[in-house]
């Protein structure tokens, strides 16, 4: 027999849930009842009932500290006026390691007594800066499930660790991971058969995504593995993703039930506990609560908006932007919309002082890239709701044919879109985000909802044919090339004027014209120069000077070219027309330009110019000096004859 007594004279303030104490445990829970009771569940007892003391109840919370030994074995749950429920504030719930298990509906949630304990070899957050983040968003089991990832721990956290040397290659800094605290998967819609609404039996389909009520405090068991605990497996993930330089932000969904101080402390939990770097907040969420709060002064946090008085204004800006601002004003540049330019423009600036942004052009909720360029249309008829469910608002073109296509020159355009749509994230001034898979081209058939698919239209295929082996390399190309130059990544918006007297703005615009931007609604083209000095690498040598054009007309249009010093001249380091050249030319490899004065753009071609040394210009600038040292030479010279000559 187990013995324990009530400690009624214990006054610390605990948290809610089970606390381990030096004599035993505390246990505090809420509930609007006049009875409560902690259940214990003893492997060798079964059952045992420990009433709250009345007294020691605050208003609607229920609270006690056991004394006693002999917890570490059992699990808990609470039980008001005879209704057993789990603990809200568990932090581990044990039977839900299968994935997708339809006998979940309707049993009682246990958690284990026994405290965790993990060795965090003085982890610590990395507090990588906005300007210098390549956000790479996944999710946890679609990220490995599928054979072709080659995962030995399909679908698992251990799974997402596998795939740390791709992301190094890759060149990605922040990892974002879709809701992973525990949820039901499991749908069972609620019926209202009285006052209060049930639960009816389960659906047959899974909550893939996780967009529902959760048990907030505690990671999703069946992301650990079979006999493994979520808690080590998840702190493991983090620490080794830490020690390999990437951050970790997890998406947190709230249903507007929970409270604001309910919210803030699950956020801070998973901050101090989990040791995770940012948090991405959705749903129904007093976002202001989060951004007051001083604790998490330093903790990247993203929402749909942040109201102007709650900005960062701290040393270290932690506050970011997520919403589909940008995927929608690219999307519609992109396929060559009326009236786009103006967009593309402040969206390719935009970097508020006080807030982060986070620039995506392909999110969970929507067409992923490849399926942007192939698909007007949402193919959704997989989910079951006769595709009424999805959104009609993707702001694509499918480049001529719906679907899969053979024709050769149709998925070249595709390809080339494609390339485009990667240099409009990249070189653009906020945090750009990729989704899972879309930089080999990962497609979901056309399917913009996939909520309910847990299958090969969700999960990421990493077979790559040759198409999506180019696509690779170029978005590798790419993201090295952003890291290199700050010009594309600076701290701060551009400010369009030059106020650093360098003799030309950080960042200007350009139509056909130079320094004649034209912002018509006929208008798909515009020009953007950045120059060089304002661009400053980390040994404090400013960066090389670029002039991007993009042309998204279906014609193509001729350009002139700014005027650089006279020992510069213009060379082209991307082209995404050029396939045969994989839309880039590599570093010391840059094209060069006959023409230094104008250039024809080809139709929906962004090219990107990079202002180079001219070896002949300098030599001839280092001869001229020579001739100017030597006239001056010559002056003075005769000069002296003459004043000698006046001597007597």
């Amino acid at each position: 027999m187990r013995q324990y007594e009530i400690d009624s004279k214990d006054i610390q303030v605990y948290p809610m849930g089970l606390t381990r104490t030096a004599k035993g445990i505390h246990a505090a829970v809420t509930a609007a009842a006049k009875e409560c009771s902690l259940i214990l569940f003893a492997p060798d007892e079964g059952e045992i009932v420990i009433p709250f003391p009345e007294d020691l109840r605050h208003g609607q919370v229920w609270e006690m500290t056991i004394n006693g030994t002999g917890f570490s074995d059992c699990t808990y749950a609470f039980e008001a006026d005879g209704k057993r429920f789990c603990d809200p504030c568990g932090t581990r719930f044990l039977g839900l390691e299968q994935w997708g298990d339809l006998g979940h509906a309707g049993r009682l949630l246990t958690s284990p007594v026994a405290k965790h304990t993990f060795d965090w070899e003085g982890d610590k957050p990395l507090h990588i800066p906005y300007e210098d983040c390549i956000v790479y968003r996944a999710h946890v089991r679609g990220l490995t499930m599928d054979s072709s990832s080659g995962a030995r721990n399909k679908g698992t956290f251990r799974g997402v660790a596998e795939k740390i040397p791709y992301f190094k290659e890759l060149g990605i800094t922040t990892l974002e991971l879709l809701p992973v605290a525990e949820f039901d998967e499991v749908i069972a819609p609620e019926l209202k058969d009285g006052a209060p609404y049930r639960k009816a039996e389960p659906t047959g389909k899974l909550n893939y995504w996780g967009y529902t009520s959760a048990h907030y405090y505690a990671p999703k068991a069946a992301y650990a593995g079979k006999n493994r605990c979520p808690v080590t497996e998840f702190k493991r993930l983090v620490k080794t993703l830490h020690q390999a330089g990437i951050e970790v932000v997890t998406e947190f969904f709230f249903t507007g039930k929970e409270t604001p101080d309910q919210i803030l402390d699950i956020v801070r939990f998973w901050v101090r506990e989990y040791h995770v770097d940012g948090v991405h907040v959705v749903g129904d969420v007093p976002s202001w609560i989060l951004a007051k709060d001083p604790y998490l002064a330093d903790t990247k946090l993203w929402c749909t908006y942040w109201d102007n008085a709650d900005r960062s204004l701290g040393a270290r800006k932690n506050l970011g932007e997520y919403n589909d601002g940008f995927l929608v004003d690219m999307r519609r540049a992109l396929k060559g919309d009326e009236d786009q330019m103006s967009g593309l423009v402040f969206r390719s600036r935009r970097n508020p002082a006080g807030c982060g942004v986070i620039n995506y052009l392909a999110g969970t909720n929507g067409f992923t890239l490849a399926d942007m360029v192939s698909y007007e249309q949402k193919h959704n008829e997989a989910n079951g709701e006769d595709n009424r469910d999805g959104t009609d608002y993707n702001y694509t073109w499918n480049c001529g044919e719906e679907g899969k296509s053979v024709k050769k020159k149709l998925l070249a355009m595709r390809k080339q879109q494609l390339r485009n749509a990667f240099l409009m994230l990249f070189l653009s001034q906020g945090t750009p985000l990729i989704l899972a898979g879309d930089e080999f081209g990962n497609s979901q058939s056309g399917n913009n909802n996939a909520y309910c698919q847990d299958n090969e239209i969700s999960w990421v295929n990493w077979k790559k044919d040759k198409g999506s082996k180019e696509q690779l390399e170029f978005v590798k190309h790419l993201i090295a090339f952003r890291k290199k130059h700050p010009v594309f990544h600076m701290p701060e918006e551009p400010r369009i004027m030059d106020y650093r007297s360098c003799g030309k703005p950080d960042v200007s615009y350009h139509g056909v014209n130079a320094w004649k931007p034209e912002y018509e609604s006929f208008r798909r083209q515009i020009g953007i120069l950045y120059w060089g000095d304002y661009g400053m690498r980390p040994d404090g040598t400013p960066d090389d000077t670029f002039f991007v054009v993009y042309n998204m007309h279906w014609e193509p249009h001729e350009f002139a070219l700014p005027n650089l010093s006279k020992t510069k001249k213009w060379a082209l380091c991307f082209d995404t027309s050029d396939a045969a050249a994989g839309g880039c030319y590599p570093e010391g490899s840059e094209k060069e330009i006959s023409d230094q004065k104008r250039v024809l753009v080809p139709s929906r071609t962004i090219l990107v110019f990079v202002g180079k040394d001219d070896p002949a210009a300098i030599e001839e600038e280092k001869k001229a000096a020579v001739r100017k040292g030597r006239r001056k030479g010559a002056e003075k010279g005769r000069k002296e004859n003459g004043e000698n000559a006046e001597k007597p």
